[in-house]
Formats: structure tokens, C-alpha cells, sequence
């Protein structure tokens, strides 16, 4: 009898209110710890440092961060941004990043709930705010986040299949034109060929997403006779592809090129009409290098852009705007 009210009253405590008010709280929690191991992922990789060692320091003074002043957010807003032995100016970039990670693990939780697609998410998210601010920064998309994330992909699409009817359409026409009679009556040969089919999917989401940049990269070479993307962006497909399939993958594709496409006319637009870099454009002009306005736009178009930062930005988009689009179009 004890036990049976024990029992209900924790289905009412799951079941109600508090408890689900607590949840994404929890989340947030975790999330803005995950955010600074995710602070020393991106000042350290791209530097070919370890992450596990040493203890966090000062750049200027050496001295060890305490364990009061590493606290997420906070650590950073009682210090005032300032390191407390030699006052150095703590970049911003730390509390935005715990925060951003901290509201991307709730805006997981309420996308997906408590399930396993929530838990793959929070991995792909990871891996996209250490390669989206890594490239911003540095240009970098380091093969040490690149690869790992490639078969942490492949590795969970057996539990975690891409939303995707690649791999259906592949089992449809596997029934189809063998006789795969032994399949369809075996629950468990069927459950090996239903994962094989979802690694595949994640396969060849990753060959998809990695093969169209790379061959949009040599068309671009071929006509404008130089590079227009690192291998970088490949990898960081094939990584991406790996968790979202054929579609998804496209999808990202599509975006991040337009939203970069956008960003970059517009950076390039308004570094021409601030007189970006005008003394040397003068300079050349004098020397009888050609019109004035155009070797200034010249100059402002050969800024570079980040393809990897709108990409991953892209991605984020395709997982947690795109089934809220979907859902007001068929509501």
C-alpha cells in the first residue's frame, strides 16, 4: 500500500507543473557549463592545445582562475571582465557563449523533449558553436572537431536515424527488386537491415554535403582562378551530413551560401561606402592602376567571409526552425 502511494505520487510530481517548469532550468544549468568546456574548446583547438590541461589561466600573469571566478556567467560579471590579479580585459565572447549554449540546450528540450533526438542535438549544437566561432575568429574548422563529430553522426543515426526517406526509399526498393523474403519474417534480421539502412542515410548525407562543396569549390577555382573555399567547409559537411541526411544537408547548403551571399554584399557594400582602406586605394590610383571607385570596391570585395560560420548557422536552422515552420503550414 506505502509503496503504490509512493508510486502515484511521484506520477503526480512528474506530471505536474513545477516539475516541468524545473526541467528547462535544469537544462539551462547544464547547458552554460557545457558553454565555458565549450569556451576552452575554441581557444585552445584551433592553437593545437590540450582542452583537459592545464587548469584555465591568465594569458598576461599566468595565474590560475579560481574556482569562484570560473563560474558561468556570473564569474565574468563579478570580476567586471577584468582578470582579478592583473586587470587584463576578459574577451565578451565567454559569457555569450555559455549563455547561447545554455538557451540552446532549452530550445533542445523543447523541440524534442526528453528523447534520444534531444540527445543527439545537444551533441550536433556543440559541435556547431566550436566550428561556427572558431572559423569567425580564426578561420579555422579544425579536423580535431570535424572528424570526431563525422562518426559521432554516423555512430548515433543507428539509434537516431536522419529525418529522412532516403534510406526508406532505399529499404522499398531493396524489397522490391531481390527477394528479401527472409527480412520481411525475421524481426531480427530486420532490425539489422533497418540499422544499416539509417547509418546509410547518414552516410550519404555526409558524401552528399562534402562532394557538392567540393565540387563547388573547383568550379569556383576554375572560373575565378583562385580559392574560394577551405577544405575546412568539406569536412564540416561531410560532419553535418553525417547528422542530418541527404535533405537536411541540402537544405543547409542552400541557406548558409544564400545568408552568406546576403551578408557578404552587404559587408561589402558598406566597406565601400565608409572609404575602407581609401589611403591605398589612392595610392594605387596615382600609380595609374585604374579608376578610383573601382579599385576601391575591388578592395572591399576581396574581404573574406567565413563560409563555415553561416553554414553551421544554417544548420541550426534546419533542426529547430524548420519543424516550427512545418508545423504553422499544416496546422
Amino acid at each position: 500500500m506505502g509503496h503504490g502511494c509512493h508510486a502515484r505520487a511521484l506520477r503526480r510530481f512528474f506530471a505536474c507543473g513545477t516539475f516541468k517548469a524545473v526541467i528547462p532550468f535544469f537544462f539551462f544549468l547544464v547547458g552554460i557549463c557545457i558553454g565555458s568546456f565549450l569556451n576552452v574548446c575554441i581557444s585552445r583547438i584551433p592553437e593545437g592545445l590540450s582542452i583537459v590541461s592545464p587548469g584555465s589561466c591568465c594569458p598576461r600573469c599566468s595565474k590560475p582562475i579560481k574556482p569562484y571566478d570560473n563560474v558561468p556567467i556570473l564569474g565574468w560579471l563579478w570580476l567586471r571582465g577584468k582578470c582579478r590579479n592583473c586587470r587584463l580585459p576578459i574577451s565578451l565572447m565567454y559569457p555569450v557563449i555559455e549563455f547561447l549554449t545554455g538557451a540552446m540546450f532549452v530550445l533542445t528540450y523543447y523541440t524534442f523533449g526528453l528523447t534520444l533526438h534531444t540527445f543527439k542535438f545537444l551533441i550536433f549544437g556543440c559541435l556547431l558553436i566550436i566550428l561556427i566561432v572558431t572559423d569567425l575568429r580564426v578561420r579555422i574548422l579544425p579536423d580535431a572537431i570535424n572528424w570526431p563529430g563525422f562518426g559521432v553522426g554516423l555512430a548515433l543515426a543507428a539509434r537516431v536515424p536522419p529525418d529522412d526517406p532516403t534510406g526508406m526509399a532505399l529499404l522499398v526498393r531493396l524489397l522490391r527488386y531481390f527477394d528479401l523474403g527472409y527480412f520481411r519474417t525475421h524481426a531480427v534480421a530486420r532490425s539489422y537491415l533497418n540499422t544499416f539502412l539509417n547509418v546509410t542515410d547518414a552516410f550519404l548525407g555526409a558524401a552528399f554535403g562534402s562532394l557538392l562543396l567540393l565540387g563547388a569549390a573547383a568550379l569556383y577555382k576554375l572560373v575565378r582562378k583562385r580559392e574560394g573555399m577551405g577544405m575546412g567547409d568539406v569536412k564540416m559537411m561531410a560532419m553535418v551530413g553525417a547528422f542530418l541526411g541527404v535533405r537536411d544537408t541540402f537544405l543547409t547548403i542552400f541557406l548558409g551560401t544564400l545568408l552568406g551571399s546576403v551578408v557578404g554584399i552587404t559587408l561589402v557594400a558598406t566597406l565601400y561606402a565608409f572609404g575602407w582602406k581609401k589611403r591605398l586605394a589612392e595610392r594605387a590610383h596615382r600609380r595609374g592602376l585604374g579608376e578610383l571607385s573601382a579599385i576601391r570596391w575591388k578592395l572591399a570585395s576581396q574581404y573574406h567571409l567565413p563560409l563555415g560560420t553561416f553554414l553551421g548557422i544554417a544548420a541550426f536552422l534546419v533542426v529547430y526552425a524548420m519543424p516550427w515552420i512545418l508545423r504553422r503550414m499544416f496546422e
